[in-house]
């Protein structure tokens, strides 16, 4: 089984696909699902290209889903090994492949009689990494019928050690929220920047007032970061004092109040320096991560069936300060995320040479495995 999923891990590493357009990607998986396995349903178009594998086993009893993420990285491959993206300036560089593999080896197990009642759900989730897939599959009326109690899903976290277990038991990953402010002055004359309304000075003030505003200690439960993103105003032509600036900003948060607080916060001092500036702006809002936060009772339970393993337990008193949609779930479901150390000197998450370890697949197999074994035990 390991050398099938190791296989395919690496099938799907070569053929990447970035978010929203991963329905090669889903092919595959069915495929291999197909072959391998015998579902109740398999339930496409999830989401755009999302897959739920449905194992019913009777029609009583608690409903699981297992959640993993299709989509790969606007990313070119660095590595040369034999396995490397064929696809060019697309690449697997958060793990999504070997996410996906794990969960397909699920379906293996799966399939064989081990429970006598309940049913469970493989998710095969798109568009993860722009933050709209798992929105998208909540909003699919096949998704709701299925009536699901519980989901949980693993990440692999370079960094920490291979193997080892990592809970944060207050959530997962932050709250997540990217906005761009647009500002429209008026043009005139270099030679005469009193006759326009030029951004620079605005753009300035508010860099220097959204700096103001960072709570950088992540034990500080009101933790806050604002990282300005991109920047235009103007053009390269000397004789212009320019009317248009533009300013795009990630910002985060622990909590989703914390986050709401800081929105109306930006609002405010965009509204009164446009205002003392004499300028015109407007403000969007997108890429909405929500915080990922923990059922208590899955975290127990996670962290209990990891010690039954023998595996070494990590528990973190912050949650992960990146993005991660799969808060969306936890605001519908009883929602559990985890991680797994990917090894303490491998690549980051996101960098062009990284390359999930195939020596996850099996732990991560087992956790889900007993996870889904204390849920559905008699």
């Amino acid at each position: 089984m390991l050398d099938k999923l190791k296989s395919l891990r690496k099938e799907l590493h070569q053929f990447p696909e970035v978010s929203g357009n991963e329905s090669q990607t889903a092919e595959r998986i069915k495929a291999f699902i197909s072959q391998n396995s015998r579902p109740t349903q398999i339930l496409e178009g999830l989401g755009g290209n999302g897959l739920a594998v449905v194992y019913e086993i009777s029609s009583d009893g608690p409903v699981i889903a297992i959640r993993c993420e299709l989509d790969a990285l606007p990313i070119p491959e660095k590595n040369e090994f034999a396995h490397r993206s064929k696809n060019q300036e697309i690449s697997h560089k958060c793990g999504h492949d070997g996410h996906m593999a794990i969960v397909a080896g699920l379906a293996l197990w799966v399939a064989e009689p081990h429970f006598k009642k309940g049913t469970i759900v493989l998710l095969f989730q798109p568009a993860e990494e722009t933050g709209q897939g798992a929105a998208q599959i909540l909003a699919d009326t096949r998704f709701q019928a299925l009536n699901i109690e519980y989901i949980f899903a693993l990440h692999n976290i370079p960094g920490y050690p291979l193997h080892s277990v990592l809970v944060p038991k207050k959530g997962f990953s932050a709250e997540v929220l990217s906005f761009a402010l647009h500002l429209k002055g008026k043009e005139s004359h270099a030679s005469e920047p009193a006759k326009g309304i030029n951004p620079a000075h605005c753009l300035a003030e508010v860099i220097q007032r959204f700096d103001a505003l960072n709570i950088n200690d992540p034990e500080n439960p009101n933790y806050k970061i604002l990282t300005p993103i991109y920047m235009h105003m103007g053009e390269k032509s000397y004789g212009i004092s320019p009317a248009l600036g533009e300013l795009h900003y990630t910002v985060r948060t622990w909590r989703p109040e914390t986050m709401e607080t800081l929105r109306k916060e930006i609002e405010n001092i965009c509204y009164h320096i446009s205002k003392s500036n004499s300028i015109m702006y407007s403000l969007d809002w997108f890429e909405h991560f929500p915080a990922s936060l923990n059922d208590a009772q899955g975290v127990a339970l996670v962290t209990e069936v990891a010690h039954k393993n023998g595996f070494n337990v990590i528990e973190k008193s912050v949650p992960f300060s990146f993005g991660e949609d799969f808060g969306w779930f936890s605001k519908n479901y009883r929602a559990t995320m985890f991680g797994v150390g990917a090894g303490e000197n491998v690549p980051a998450l996101h960098h062009a040479d990284y390359d999930f370890p195939d020596a996850l697949i099996s732990k991560g197999i087992e956790m889900f495995k007993s996870v889904i074994k204390e849920i559905l035990k008699e």
